[in-house]
């Protein structure tokens, strides 16, 4: 059962190769989720400071009934924080709102703050968030660092400076939205690939051609999608707060054939409707 199965990074640990999301899962009921999906058998959990859940997650975890070390918690920086002093300020501030004396995964969210997505460089100030990442990595509080929604030249720019090397790059990445040069590069330097909004933040659940294809496996679109990611080599980062569609979400212990996963990757999903209005769905 994947529920079971991890992937090993560079420096040798597991990590889980199915992880729960929480984006868009507000504080009160984070805790409840992380429970339920725990409970289930999930062991990887995803969240960030932007989420506004970290306090709810860590209290899910905290009262799940098991073991510190048998799970792998990440969160991330929040986006706008791009100095020294700030990131080692959130750092602790994250682990203290969670309760938590260490995490598992600590990520930059974005190479830019979101009012300003793919605009300016911010080279220095990844650098410099990147510093208090590393010592906090070299303190214990955090068991591994890494980056989202990085481009291979913002990784570049913490490759020149880094002593400790990203070892997570979450991304959005979906059927339809495949970034194949982004993922080659991340392998050549050592690098898993997590996949936010697997499923297309829903907008790949109405596209008839996808859902054609997930009848002749006789699964759903979003087992359909999940797997995909899988057979991708990436961790998928699936988000409900529905028992049932957590159960679900882990039952995708199916192969997709090389002619299906071709034609999946080939397809294009640019329109987010509504979340458009989100930097990461923006198309830029």
């Amino acid at each position: 059962m994947i529920l079971n199965e991890t992937y090993t990074r560079a420096n040798g640990a597991p990590i889980p190769k199915l992880g729960f999301g929480t984006w868009f899962i507000e504080d009160g009921a984070a805790a409840q989720a992380v429970q339920d999906a725990i409970g289930i058998g999930y062991r990887n959990i995803d969240t960030a400071q932007a989420y506004g859940n970290e306090r709810g997650v860590g209290e899910g975890v905290r009262s799940s009934g098991v073991p510190r070390d048998e799970l792998y918690v990440s969160s991330k920086l929040a986006a706008e924080i791009k100095d020294y002093d700030g990131a080692v300020s959130a750092i602790d501030g994250s682990l203290t709102l969670m309760g938590l004396e260490y995490l598992d995964l600590m990520m930059i969210h974005s190479p830019q703050p979101w009012n300003d997505w793919r605009g300016g460089s911010y080279a220095e100030g990844n650098r410099a968030a990147w510093r208090a990442l590393e010592e906090a990595h070299d303190a214990g509080k955090l068991r591994s660092i890494g980056v989202s929604n990085f481009e291979q030249a913002d990784l570049q720019n913490i490759f020149a400076a880094c002593i400790v090397p990203p070892q997570v790059n979450q991304v959005l990445l979906h059927v339809g939205n495949t970034p194949t040069e982004l993922l080659d590069f991340c392998t050549e330097n050592n690098m898993l690939v997590e996949a936010y909004s697997p499923i297309a933040h829903g907008e790949i659940l109405g596209n008839a051609e996808v859902g054609v294809m997930a009848e002749r496996y006789s699964v759903s679109v979003p087992q359909l999608c999940i797997r995909y990611a899988l057979q991708l080599g990436t961790v998928p980062l699936p988000k409900t707060t529905n028992p049932e569609h957590m159960r679900t979400n882990a039952d995708v212990d199916f192969v997709i054939s090389d002619a299906d996963m071709e034609a999946l990757h080939g397809m294009s999903v640019t329109d987010y409707g509504k979340s458009g209005k989100f930097p990461v769905f923006s198309g830029k």
